[in-house]
């Protein structure tokens, strides 16, 4: 395999591309591993909205944690919180997938390059882990 590999001259320009796809293939893995920290976390908001609607007792007061403090709010003023917390969240999930879609637009730009100069001698594909 590997004297097939040397009939391709790899130029400078080449070097670059593969370097690229490298860069962008690592970029678009930490992003993927955000989306899915922040769909943990919104997950977590919803179960928590979910239980506060199941709550009787509208006096109550519930502790929302704020950094590293828990700050008591009537029920409505948490629910506000937790709806305000998730619609920011899908906004930075929107916003991420947004990045990784173009991410995905120029490995495939590169993926069409390189195959068409190295052919079988090249694998740009990804180990699904």
């Amino acid at each position: 395999q590997m004297a097939a590999a040397e009939d391709v001259n790899v130029t400078f320009e080449d070097q670059q591309k593969i370097n690229k796809f490298a860069r962008n293939t690592n970029r678009m893995s930490e992003l993927k591993d955000e989306i899915e920290a922040k769909k943990k976390s919104l997950q977590n908001l919803e179960d928590a909205s979910d239980d506060l609607m199941m709550c009787e007792d509208d006096a109550m007061l519930i502790p929302y944690q704020i950094g590293d403090v828990f700050i008591s709010h009537s029920q409505e003023e948490t629910q506000e919180m937790l709806e305000a917390g998730k619609e920011a969240l899908q906004d930075e999930i929107k916003a991420l997938e947004g990045r990784v879609s173009s991410i995905q637009e120029v490995l495939g730009d590169l993926k069409v390059q390189l195959y068409a100069k190295f052919g079988n001698n090249i694998n740009l594909e990804a180990d699904e882990s």
